[in-house]
């Protein structure tokens, strides 16, 4: 067997093994693991780009990647910063030669690191952030590298958008039954209809600033309405 097809069969296990993942964290986690094999680097983390192009570092293999992040969000320069904006994927030869982010390329040259490829993670409806791997060692990353980098960002961009939207569904369908809970609790204590209940629920939330959510909770908790408040 080529080492070509070792690469081809270890991507094959990471496409399985990260979409049978039930949490984001495992599936950041294993993805990590496979890219630092797949791709021989020292260090790999991820980054989840929000609201406003702000970065969150959500997992690493060392804390120095972390920081790293941590120190891109406050220069508001760097790789992630320019995935998130307009590219697809960043590869730096040397940090100690590298002149499109100076102040981040100078901090990732303190922490020792000297080549890094970060890819974006992203699906046909939304970038999530990046995928970046990093080596101590200077030209360590060739073309070959980031064409790798970008089969396992794209299969963790599908696992991980998967992940969080079953998620998110659950959390929707917990929420829709613990409602209809503050509901019924609000029917038999006041003498509502249904919509009405609902209307209370609905009016509460917006007067107080509360999450329609977090006002049923607070109903079905202490069966009454938050602060003694009275249901027309």
């Amino acid at each position: 067997m080529t080492p070509s097809d070792d690469l081809d069969t270890s991507l094959a296990e990471m496409a399985l093994s990260i979409h049978e993942e039930e949490t984001v964290e495992e599936t950041v986690d294993r993805v990590l693991d496979f890219a630092r094999s797949a791709v021989d680097c020292s260090h790999a983390g991820v980054v989840f780009v929000h609201a406003k192009r702000q970065i969150e570092s959500v997992a690493s293999t060392d804390p120095l990647v972390d920081a790293l992040h941590a120190r891109e969000m406050e220069l508001r320069e760097g790789p992630d910063v320019s995935i998130a904006e307009d590219r697809t994927s960043v590869l730096v030869h040397d940090t100690a030669q590298d002149c499109r982010w100076p102040a981040w390329a100078a901090a990732a040259m303190d922490a020792g690191l000297r080549s890094m490829i970060g890819v974006r993670l992203y699906t046909s409806q939304r970038t999530l952030g990046s995928l970046n791997l990093y080596d101590s060692r200077p030209d360590h990353f060739a073309a070959e590298d980031l064409q790798v980098a970008h089969v396992l960002a794209r299969h963790a961009a599908l696992a991980m958008s998967r992940v969080q939207e079953s998620a998110h569904l659950w959390r929707a369908i917990d929420a829709r039954k613990l409602i209809g809970q503050a509901q019924g609790i609000l029917m038999e204590r006041y003498d509502l209809n249904e919509e009405r209940a609902f209307e209370v629920l609905r009016r509460y939330s917006q007067n107080s600033n509360m999450k329609l959510r977090d006002v049923a909770q607070m109903v079905v908790d202490t069966r009454r309405l938050p602060g003694g408040a009275t249901a027309p």
